[in-house]
């Protein structure tokens, strides 16, 4: 930084808030783990439905416990930089991409997008068309605003009747699906319950970044696990991370980070025989590899090429202290030109020559 800079500037961008800016005052501060799985029986009844849904290899995943190691993820967001959607790291600069969420959580990347507004805005009462879906509503006192208690989903269905009807398994992977999607993959912070936005699917987290830093970072590797299986992130079920105090874990964890050079990062993981053997033939299918580069609201970054200037950070401070109780806000129309910039994703798609040392160009220097 040079000589005048305003030091504020680095915790807070473009009025975005970073964690970063805590540090001096909470060394020791440490995120707090989610819910992390719904715990429901994958019945193979439901296995038809989730394959038609593109999330069978995730279900697949739910039937083992992946821990969280909170100091290791803690260390590696104060790294985390809104403006260009990178982890800033003592080497380079790298992040999370399409082809991570392809290998790791077996997800496809082509596809609509999912947003509940389009229905509510029609006129469509969200709970009409929940009941409609699921055969039944939640009582109130089960229900905060859009969001419902896990624990009404696992006593009503639970279990699939033995001898059902087709009518009834359907609804019953339904709300499978519906919980996978909101413990699993996209847990948010209230830990026990599920916001109903995801009913559009029934008509990739935290827990994705550590599997991210396992495959990009040798070093911080468990050792002992090394069976590759389809999805990817399987490998890693077993890991269970150190129960002593978070605090000094995540100082241990920073240091360690700032200690790494460029030898302990892999840039191309994916592309060892040993993956490559296990890899389902769908996610190397044209119309998921060519998005994996694609330029979205929430992918900037192209991998293996020749970064350049950054954007002025998006703030999303509103969205981000959500939890799933709040109002409409969650779906509003106002936010259409993201979902219409999807809509165009195949024109969005970055194409340039892969050269052996990326790095920045002189303007992003500058």
């Amino acid at each position: 930084m040079q000589m005048g800079d305003d030091q504020a500037r680095l915790y807070r961008l473009d009025g975005v808030a970073h964690i970063a800016g805590v540090i001096n005052d909470e060394p020791q501060r440490c995120i707090r783990s989610m819910r992390r799985q719904q715990g429901m029986r994958l019945d193979e009844r439901y296995v038809p439905y989730l394959q038609m849904a593109g999330l069978y290899h995730l279900a697949r995943l739910n039937n083992r416990w992946f821990r969280i190691d909170e100091p290791l993820l803690s260390a590696f967001m104060e790294r985390w930089r809104p403006e260009t959607h990178t982890f800033h790291m003592s080497f380079e600069e790298c992040t999370i991409t399409l082809q991570d969420m392809a290998y790791q959580l077996g997800l496809a990347v082509d596809g609509r997008y999912i947003s509940i507004y389009i229905y509510i805005d029609g006129g469509r009462p969200a709970w009409v068309w929940f009941e409609e879906l699921l055969g039944v509503n939640p009582p109130p006192s089960q229900v905060q605003k859009f969001a419902v208690n896990c624990s009404w989903f696992q006593e009503t269905f639970g279990e699939c009747p033995e001898g059902a009807d087709k009518d009834t398994v359907r609804r019953y992977a339904r709300v499978y699906i519906m919980m996978l999607l909101g413990t699993q993959l996209f847990a948010d912070k209230s830990g026990n319950r599920i916001h109903i936005r995801w009913l559009p699917y029934l008509a990739g987290p935290l827990q994705l970044l550590q599997f991210w830093i396992f495959w990009r970072f040798p070093r911080f590797r468990p050792t002992g696990y090394d069976t590759c299986s389809w999805p990817l992130a399987s490998r890693w079920s077993g890991y269970n991370p150190s129960v002593s105090e978070k605090g000094p874990r995540v100082q241990m964890w920073r240091l360690q980070i700032d200690m790494l050079q460029p030898r302990d990062f892999i840039w191309m993981p994916y592309s060892f025989p040993d993956v490559l053997h296990v890899v389902h033939p769908e996610a190397l299918e044209s119309r998921h590899t060519a998005l994996w580069r694609s330029v979205m609201s929430l992918i900037y970054f192209a991998f293996g090429g020749v970064q350049p200037r950054p954007r002025p950070a998006l703030n999303i401070d509103f969205l981000m202290s959500k939890d799933g109780r709040g109002s409409d806000r969650w779906f509003p129309s106002a936010f259409q030109h993201w979902h219409l910039h999807w809509e165009s994703r195949a024109d969005h798609v970055l194409w340039f020559d892969v050269v052996a040392d990326p790095g920045p160009l002189h303007t992003y220097l500058d």
